[in-house]
């Protein structure tokens, strides 16, 4: 079994619910926020005792909005990671933040407890773009929660971007990269937007009332963003992801790499060995359990063999650096070629996967693509 020395916690909050976003998002009120620091306190406490024995290596603060927390509940919170776990020396302590939700105080107590990288969901500078997607958040807030981070010493700080947007245009994308890349962050993550079920998007898409770029219109602006920011020294590092030399964000590359992680929070997901397990989504079930020092656990999978497998070429090949030979060896007691010979000699074939000597990774052709490649290697 691979060491676990990751940890994911969830911080459900937000100030309001964009209209593109299906992840375990609540709008609720400070009382609820400090039961939940305070569930979320006693169900760190059982997780290292179950599971946690090494020195975590990375730990990612995500929701919701971490960063809406106030800092008496920051600190209680980092209190009780520091508590609980013993971490590296060298340990990336990561957390989201939405521009607009940080002060002073808050970026201190994030500093003192270890945050060493913040990542801002910015998605767009345009200001007519941001009021379509439902951010409370302004430009002129972006730069502000810049500039203190900043201030406050952190690292490295991310920015979240967005292309596809309905009634985006390419003049206005290449401003927002440009605008961004002026700042000079140290990573930026870039996403195409992807319409959900259930969320307004996905009603108004369904009634005909979201116009979107086209297919080859995306297209497009993933090459630019590909181009954009590796002329400006970014490496493409990962589908979506691009950093300066030394900030890769090491917690995603356990994701990519299948490797296993612990988690903590309503409706988070934890994968520790070769076992997939949810908590429980809704706030206050999660609080009620949580608080009597139970995991509230709702749901739990063994993952086969073959499916791990599966997931470490899927993953693994979003990695800009692909899969190696020894790599795959070493994980799961079987040679690529013996385990999926025919499907990589497909897509080779196809022009879509680049195959030298021990390593196997996706061909620039094939990025805008990538789930279609993907799905050759499933249930091969």
């Amino acid at each position: 079994m691979l060491p676990v020395t990751s940890l994911y916690i969830h911080i459900p909050f937000c100030a309001s619910k964009c209209y593109y976003c299906d992840f375990n998002s609540y709008v609720s009120t400070s009382d609820v926020m400090a039961a939940y620091v305070d569930a979320l306190s006693k169900e760190l406490e059982q997780l290292a005792q179950d599971e946690h024995t090494l020195p975590l290596q990375t730990v990612f603060l995500g929701g919701g909005t971490p960063s809406l927390l106030p800092p008496a509940l920051l600190q209680q919170l980092f209190d009780s990671i520091h508590r609980y776990f013993r971490l590296d020396p060298s340990v990336e302590i990561s957390m989201e933040a939405n521009p607009g939700t940080v002060t002073a105080d808050k970026l201190k107590v994030m500093r003192e407890g270890g945050v060493n990288r913040l990542s801002f969901g910015v998605q767009t500078l345009n200001e007519a773009m941001l009021k379509k997607l439902g951010r409370l958040h302004d430009a002129a807030q972006v730069y502000q929660s810049y500039r203190l981070a900043r201030a406050a010493g952190f690292p490295s700080v991310n920015f979240d971007l967005m292309f596809g947007l309905p009634g985006q245009s390419m003049e206005m994308l290449t401003d927002s990269l440009q605008k961004l890349c002026e700042l000079e962050p140290d990573h930026l993550s870039t996403y195409a937007l992807k319409v959900e079920e259930g969320t307004p998007f996905g009603t108004w898409h369904d009634r005909g009332q979201l116009i979107l770029p086209s297919e080859d219109t995306d297209a497009d602006m993933y090459e630019i963003v590909q181009t954009f920011l590796q002329q400006k020294g970014y490496e493409m590092y990962e589908i979506s992801n691009f950093a300066r030399p030394g900030h890769k964000c090491r917690h995603n590359l356990v994701y990519w790499r299948n490797e296993p992680y612990m988690a903590a929070g309503a409706g988070a997901h934890g994968y520790v060995n070769g076992i997939r397990y949810q908590l429980e989504r809704v706030v206050p079930d999660y609080i009620k359990r949580a608080s009597t020092g139970q995991r509230p656990i709702v749901d739990q999978e063994t993952i086969a063999p073959a499916e791990q497998e599966e997931d470490t070429m899927i993953l693994g090949l979003r990695l800009v650096e692909g899969i190696t030979e020894r790599r795959f060896l070493e994980r799961h007691g079987k040679h690529l070629h013996s385990r999926f010979g025919s499907e990589l000699n497909q897509a080779v074939q196809n022009g879509w996967i680049r195959w030298d000597k021990s390593r196997i990774r996706l061909s620039h052709e094939a990025l805008p693509i990538a789930n279609e490649v993907f799905l050759l290697f499933l249930e091969s």
